[in-house]
């Protein structure tokens, strides 16, 4: 299961965080800084999955941005892999300029996020079907 994504840039400063699972705030600061710094910290040769704590960590460098992803122990590591990949290729479909236009559309990703995992889980990886209701929503916006 997803317990968390986090998108954060090369400074360390979160973008985009969604939990899946309730954590206090307090807990989730301290938490986004231990995997932050542990992600941050490794180099582009080293495996991108980590153990810490009781998740494993998933994470993806794309440019100046990382994506990473926890997931409890008995979640398979490739297929959340994949699903970052896929992730920032709906991304880059529907914004073109994935990493210039995210900060500004923060409600179309999560609109994105919520299409690919609902409850931690993954129920959706097909582009066009991920996309729709923002196609869709643009098409109301647009009349």
């Amino acid at each position: 299961m997803i317990k968390f994504l986090l998108m954060v840039n090369k400074q360390g400063q979160t973008r985009l965080s969604k939990y899946y699972e309730h954590i206090d705030l307090a807990k989730r600061t301290s938490l986004e800084v231990d995997v932050i710094k542990g992600c941050l910290s490794r180099k582009k040769e080293e495996c991108s999955f980590v153990e810490y704590k009781d998740y494993k960590l998933v994470y993806r460098q794309y440019a100046s941005l990382f994506i990473m992803v926890g997931v409890s122990e008995n979640e398979n590591e490739l297929a959340v892999y994949e699903l970052v990949q896929n992730f920032v290729e709906v991304l880059d479909k529907y914004f073109s300029r994935v990493f210039n236009q995210i900060m500004f559309n923060l409600d179309k990703v999560h609109i994105i996020l919520d299409e690919m995992i609902l409850n931690g889980h993954i129920v959706e990886t097909n582009k066009s079907r991920i996309l729709a209701p923002l196609i869709a929503l643009d098409k109301m916006a647009e009349s």
